[in-house]
């Protein structure tokens, strides 16, 4: 961390004092990644967080000891903690204000403590000990006076050090070690994202408004200008030594409301300074408040006069605009702005001021109308701004409420967006498809021209007519498509949205209620992404009224079903105010009461639990949850009996447990029990999502046990017969599948009779289905009882015949399934009989490297206990090339498989002759030098095999193989080591092998292999060595003749 706070960290540069970490987003990621770390210690890494510091971390703090519970001494103005180091000292003390703690344990427990202060906590926790790594191990590990705290630097210092405790200080060095590179990418992942001002953008927004600034009640402000006149080749006006800080310039700004302002601009954005030193010769550089986006956000946000006379001058210009187009003979005015094509400025006469910048971060020309400078980045084209222009000028009576839904998209947009990397599914474009509207000819339905009259009441009433408008509207059948259009298409959006931002409940309640029932329309939800609908909606989740709260939810909900509008929720900070939605002030401890649930406080949990559903299909929303806080709240909300609150929090858990973060965080809450309790549900859909989330789960065996032990596989087991909704069906077997990995839970899975049930579902399934069940049916034929049951029970024919499909992961299944069933000779013969193996072999064509390798591991047991396998082998025209061939591939797996089939074809004679002549010796070799100990075992055993032809003994030694063999003796797997002494025996039969092998230190290791429990492994290093010492012998012996 100290790295971090040394290089990425940004800090106070000017002013008095001890510097401190500014407010930016960049600041405000790196904590909250340091506090995910810390409070996760305490259970990821329990024994290196009983570790007590070399120094206490100390600083001020804000907390209560009132905050503090059990595990703490509590007085009026102190704290101590019950846990102590073995002098006796507690582990954390408090004495108002002043606190110290002194292990990572402690620390978890505080955060925990703090809640919704952890963020201010960890600030100054932070700006009182800048390098905390010196506290916490000592002086030799501080990072900002070296800079090489690398793993070979904290090697050497253990290797010197004769603490007792070297270790637990060794892996905590490097977990803070490793949290410092995870912090430092992070922070160049953020830089990189950003959308960098530059001069000449700076200089046009100066320079506009600078036109329409003066004297007079109609001017935007009394006056701009540089605090500087002098202006650098590179278009800067700061000091060559601000300028290294990003810094570009200072504006002295002048409103008509409030006092004169003093702003930098730099490429971060601007910011207020401290304004004049009071000889009027110096600026004081310090920040003074958040950073904007730009020097209109900041004004608009400072002055309200300015924002006022911005819209007034907007007219104005756009008039004279206007007057001068008729007027094409007159050469354009000097003030005038000017654009590159005459296409853009014809665009630009009809458009607002636009400041927001294009995607890529260029900066566009700015036009003359001031009302659209809010406008979101979402917002693609200029025919939305001009049904925006259109709806302003109808309701010109209501500018207050355009005026406060602006205000609120622009706090919205200015708050610190969470960065976190998108995933790479989550591109510009989005899933939803293409707008279309209603023909004007088309024959529509009398709703549709009533429901525009209505839209036209919205646009143009007073209050009441407004609130009698909407009550209107929403008698009418909303979920019709015809009746979603026609609001959208007469501009009835803009205006649902617009009354979202004003201060009357009535209109905001009337206004989300039929948002929310229309917002289920593909096209209606990407146009309220477009108009700005969302940032909105995120900002009432703040609202004091829980109905507000749990209609904006809900309506978020249904807009979040394609990527754009995630990603927006996320950018605006809903992903938290959601998360937070979840704390319905019902405690852990106490079982659910049914009176609880009629409250507010939990419908309103039902509803963020709705939103964050949508919301977590996206893996960068899942880490936002997580971070936010989001899976002890859910964990406490899966506990409630009633089932409308437990779909979507099981949804969620569900869509979130696909990530490994989130499967140990849901081991470590105890979610396991609940979604087990819940499978015994009557209801279809929570039964779904608790299946379906088990299968994400048990993918960690002890998950998998856990589900055993409490009893979750009977009802998995019983739900399998219930095969009328395949959703469910497929998540249920997707959960026995993934359970199925433990051998104990196999065997109870044969005593629920599952194992029939899963043949039968062999057939008349879709391929979700399928998949899982031939899944779980490869996992349970790898016990002989089951191969029995399977064969008993008809499954081995309609396992062949799926052996056709082209589903990758469907034959993946499939050839390892029909694989373990092969190992049985009565099912072989079956298999055999209804040409299963010339099948498996077309699958070596395939081109996913998966399923070649799943159908090469299927065949060694079908040649193995095939009748006259080698004769069915030669049977296959080009089958032994396209083997052999497969040598030369550069998946592991496939190689692995490649060679355990190569091994059992060459215990045939004849075929061992065929694949020589096709060069399987000098590709095996190739393969020597290889680390995987998959691929070394079965690459041994099938040189092992290649040996017993012709002079392929030899034909290795001459390619290279024999050395490399060797070091394979070195492994820690003892089916490498019988591989490779077997191996090794067959080419020293070889003179030439024997003393490549002796040169290579081989002598020794078969010496030691000797003494091995295992009986084929000693006979093959004992024969090898009697190889060796046989040659040594006749060479002495002809030495001496």
């Amino acid at each position: 961390m100290g790295v971090t706070l040394t290089k990425s960290a940004q800090w106070t540069a000017a002013g008095r004092g001890p510097a401190t970490l500014e407010v930016t987003p960049l600041n405000e990621a790196i904590l909250q990644e340091i506090i995910v770390f810390v409070e996760s210690f305490l259970y990821m890494y329990p024994r290196e967080a009983k570790f007590v510091f070399v120094e206490p971390l100390g600083w001020k703090t804000s907390l209560e000891p009132s905050a503090f519970g059990s595990g703490y001494v509590v007085s009026e103005k102190t704290v101590k903690s019950e846990e102590v180091d073995k002098n006796g000292e507690p582990l954390l003390f408090l004495s108002v204000p002043q606190i110290e703690v002194r292990s990572f344990g402690q620390l978890s427990c505080l955060l925990y403590i703090a809640k919704d202060k952890k963020l201010k906590e960890a600030q100054t926790c932070l700006e009182a000990n800048r390098d905390p790594v010196v506290k916490i191990l000592g002086s030799d590990y501080s990072t900002t006076k070296r800079e090489d705290l690398s793993a070979l630097r904290i090697l050497d210092k253990i290797i010197e050090d004769d603490d007792p405790e070297h270790e637990i200080k060794t892996n905590i060095a490097m977990l803070i070690q490793q949290m410092d590179m995870h912090l430092l990418n992070y922070s160049l992942k953020h830089i990189s994202l950003e959308i960098r001002l530059n001069p000449s953008a700076i200089k046009n927004d100066v320079e506009l408004l600078q036109r329409y600034s003066g004297k007079g009640e109609q001017t935007v402000l009394e006056s701009i200008e540089y605090t500087s006149d002098y202006e650098f080749s590179n278009g800067c006006r700061a000091p060559p030594w601000r300028q290294i800080h990003g810094e570009m310039c200072y504006v002295l700004v002048k409103p008509h409301d409030v006092e004169a302002l003093c702003i930098t601009c730099s490429t971060e954005g601007v910011f207020l300074n401290g304004g004049k030193t009071d000889d009027e010769t110096e600026i004081n550089y310090e920040r003074k408040g958040k950073i904007y986006k730009d020097l209109i956000t900041i004004l608009r946000e400072k002055s309200a006069t300015f924002s006022e006379n911005m819209a007034k001058q907007g007219n104005t210009v756009n008039e004279e605009q206007q007057k001068e187009t008729f007027q094409p003979d007159e050469a354009p005015k000097k003030e005038e702005v000017t654009t590159k094509a005459d296409t853009e400025q014809s665009t630009l006469q009809m458009n607002p001021i636009n400041f927001v910048r294009n995607p890529i971060g260029k900066r566009l020309e700015p036009s003359l109308n001031w009302k659209s400078t809010v406008d979101l980045k979402d917002r693609k084209s200029s025919g939305r701004d001009t049904q925006e222009e259109k709806h302003a000028r109808i309701g010109k009576g209501r500018s207050s409420v355009a005026s406060g839904r602006m205000q609120s998209a622009r706090k919205a947009a200015d708050k610190p967006e969470e960065i976190v990397s998108e995933s790479s599914s989550e591109s510009e474009e989005d899933e939803e498809p293409p707008d279309h509207r209603q023909e004007a000819n088309a024959d529509l339905p009398s709703e549709y021209w009533q429901i525009q009259k209505l839209v036209k009441y919205l646009k143009g009433g007073n209050q009441t007519a407004t609130v009698i408008a909407l009550c209107s509207m929403r008698d009418f059948n909303l979920a019709q498509e015809t009746c979603q259009l026609a609001i959208r298409d007469v501009g009835g959006l803009e205006v649902l949205i617009n009354l979202l931002d004003t201060d009357e409940v009535k209109c905001k309640i009337g206004s989300l209620k039929i948002l929310k029932e229309i917002s289920h329309n593909p096209q209606i939800r990407r146009s309220i992404v477009d108009l700005g609908g969302l940032p909105i909606m995120v900002h009432i989740l703040d609202s004091p009224n829980k109905n507000l709260k749990c209609l904006a939810a809900e309506t978020i909900a249904n807009v979040a079903q394609f990527r754009r509008a995630r990603r927006a929720v996320r950018q605006h900070g809903g992903i938290t105010k959601l998360v937070a939605l979840l704390d319905c002030g019902q405690s852990p401890s106490e079982p659910p009461q049914p009176s609880l649930y009629e409250t507010r406080d939990v419908e309103v949990a039902r509803c963020g639990a709705q939103a964050l559903w949508s919301c977590s299909k996206s893996y960068a929303n899942k880490e936002a949850i997580r971070k936010a806080g989001g899976i002890p709240l859910l964990a406490r909300l899966l506990k409630t009996s009633h089932e409308d609150m437990l779909i979507p929090v099981v949804g969620t858990l569900q869509e979130c447990a696909s990530e490994e973060n989130y499967r140990a965080a849901i081991k470590a809450e105890r979610i396991i029990e609940n979604l087990v309790k819940n499978l015994n549900s009557e209801n279809e859909q929570l039964q779904e999502h608790c299946a379906m989330a088990i299968c994400q789960c048990a993918e960690d065996e002890e998950t998998r046990d856990l589900v055993r032990l409490h009893g979750g596989l009977k009802p998995l087991a019983s739900l399998l017969s219930k095969t009328d909704n395949k959703e469910r069906l497929a998540a249920v077997t997707g959960a026995i599948w993934k359970c199925s990995i433990s051998k104990e839970n196999v065997t109870k899975f044969r005593e629920y009779r599952a194992i029939e049930t899963l043949v039968g579902l062999l057939s008349d399934q879709p391929e979700e289905v399928l998949v899982n069940v031939v899944g779980a049916l490869g996992e349970c034929c790898q016990e002989h009882e089951n191969r029995v049951l399977v064969r008993k029970c008809g499954g081995i024919q309609p396992l062949v015949s799926l052996l056709v499909g082209i589903n990758q992961s469907l034959l993946v299944n499939v050839t390892k399934a029909v694989g373990a069933c092969a190992v049985e000779p009565e099912s072989m013969m079956i298999i055999d009989r209804l040409d299963g193996v010339r099948l498996l072999w077309s699958l070596l064509k395939n081109p996913h490297p998966d399923v070649k390798a799943s159908a090469a591991w299927a065949l060694c047991p079908c040649i193995e206990n095939a009748k006259d396998a080698g004769e069915m082998v030669r049977s296959f025209v080009g089958g032994l090339e396209l083997v052999v061939n497969l040598l030369k591939s550069d998946n592991k797996e496939v190689l692995a498989s490649v060679c355990a089939a190569i091994t059992n074809i060459a215990k045939d004679q004849e075929n061992l002759a065929v694949i020589t002549d096709h060069g399987v010796v000098p590709l095996l070799s190739k393969l020597a030098n290889t680390n995987n100990d998959k691929l070394r075992r079965h690459l041994a055993e099938a040189i092992a095999r290649c040996c017993m032809w012709g002079r392929n003994r030899v034909a290795f030694g001459e390619y290279k193989a024999v050395a490399p063999l060797v070091r394979y003796l070195k492994s820690d797997d003892t089916n490498v080591h019988r591989a490779t002494t077997q191996a090794l025996y067959q080419l020293s039969e070889d003179a030439n092998n024997c003393i490549t092998m002796h040169e290579n230190g081989a002598v020794k290791l078969l010496l030691d292999m000797v003494g091995s429990p295992d009986q084929s492994l000693q006979e093959a290093a004992a024969g090898c060595i009697s190889n060796i010492r046989r040659l040594a012998l006749a060479t002495e012996k002809a030495r001496y003749t």
